[in-house]
């Protein structure tokens, strides 16, 4: 990862802010909506933060919002980056080295998900306990820069298991009950054949999706706490019979919208 590209962008951000965000918030398909909620904005289109790649899926905005959220300074993502767009993994995980160069101590990743688990419904929300790598790559791999972080980080605690006591009890205190599991990271862009949900239902997934493992492993390595919460917005193939869109995807995020934004400004604004 280049230092310099790092702090470029970094450094252009900054001359357009005049407070230092705390709070990162990755917003994955449909769920940008929580960017509109952020008062005082200053919005900064990907396009104009040098060596930024560009979002090109539906759904996704592609832009920075900055600005305060339940009385915390956050910096939002509206729209992230995929491996399947055909960009490396240090591209997808470029925007978590910039948020850190800016101070970023806290990560809520946000997705829309398959899935797997049959006691699942489309609509419901999940705290990522755990995730499984299966995009078959890792942000990590090549030479090592010291001073981002370890050679070899540790996994054990990659959502961190405070912040997922914080969220229940805050999903508990608004009368929103929530899933928890493990989510499993594929490169997409096709949706999973019957038999590899089988075969991922197996190994121990909850939900699938084609986001946040790469950015949650670059988010270790740079000392970032996260919470995972994935909107279940289909199941996942051959669970129920019927063909997967991403039309639904956004269909089914748009109906959550409201208990969405109600429990992640409610964890906000309460955050340790």
């Amino acid at each position: 990862m280049n230092q310099k590209k790092i702090s470029d962008a970094s450094g252009y951000i900054k001359e357009q802010l005049k407070e230092t965000p705390l709070i990162g918030l990755i917003l994955g398909s449909g769920l940008g909506v929580l960017g509109e909620e952020i008062e005082n904005p200053v919005i900064i289109p990907y396009t104009d933060i040098p060596h930024f790649p560009e979002s090109t899926v539906s759904g996704h905005k592609g832009q920075l919002v900055v600005g305060i959220l339940e009385g915390k300074q956050v910096i939002a993502m509206q729209g992230r980056f995929h491996y399947y767009e055909g960009y490396s993994m240090e591209q997808v995980t470029f925007p978590i080295r910039v948020m850190k160069d800016l101070g970023i101590k806290s990560i809520i990743v946000t997705n829309a998900a398959g899935g797997i688990n049959e006691s699942f419904q489309p609509g419901d929300l999940m705290l990522i306990t755990d995730h499984i790598n299966n995009m078959g790559n890792n942000p990590l791999i090549g030479k090592n820069d010291d001073e981002l972080g370890a050679r070899f980080p540790d996994m054990s605690q990659g959502y961190d298991r405070e912040y997922i006591k914080h969220a229940e009890t805050c999903a508990n205190e608004i009368g929103i009950s929530v899933q928890k599991g493990v989510y499993v990271g594929n490169t997409g862009p096709a949706y999973e054949t019957p038999a590899e949900v089988r075969m991922l239902k197996i190994i121990g997934g909850d939900a699938v999706g084609m986001s946040t493992v790469p950015e949650v492993i670059v988010s270790r390595h740079a000392g970032i706490r996260v919470l995972g919460i994935s909107c279940i917005s289909n199941m996942a193939a051959g669970i129920l019979d019927q063909p997967l869109t991403h039309h639904e995807v956004i269909e089914t995020t748009e109906k959550v919208r409201e208990n969405f934004l109600k429990f992640v400004k409610k964890i906000i604004s309460t955050l340790p």
